[in-house]
């Protein structure tokens, strides 16, 4: 059972295990906003392993979580331990 929220290393790890062994799905917006700013499925799963986690924050009804690189931030939210959803994710501008 996912208790949220998690803290930023829980949601880590959690993250790196779906990655590995789980499911992960992308919200339309998310389709959207990435096709905009020229942000690939590998972007999203390089960030994803190796960005920076942010405390989790709630809103429109569940958890979601940011993690950030220096260049893309993607933010998700988890359906249970072992899938994740992309709900957007987006370039800074440089």
């Amino acid at each position: 059972m996912l208790v949220e929220p998690l803290s930023p290393p829980e949601a880590r790890r959690l993250i790196r295990a779906i990655l590995d062994s789980g499911s992960v799905a992308f919200s339309k917006h998310a389709e959207e906003e990435m096709a905009k700013d020229n942000v690939t499925i590998v972007d999203v799963a390089n960030v994803l392993r190796g960005g920076v986690v942010d405390p989790g924050e709630y809103e429109n009804g569940s958890w979601r979580y940011r993690v950030r690189t220096a260049r893309i931030a993607v933010i998700v939210a988890f359906r249970s331990e072992t899938e994740l959803r992309v709900v957007t994710a987006w370039r800074f501008k440089s």
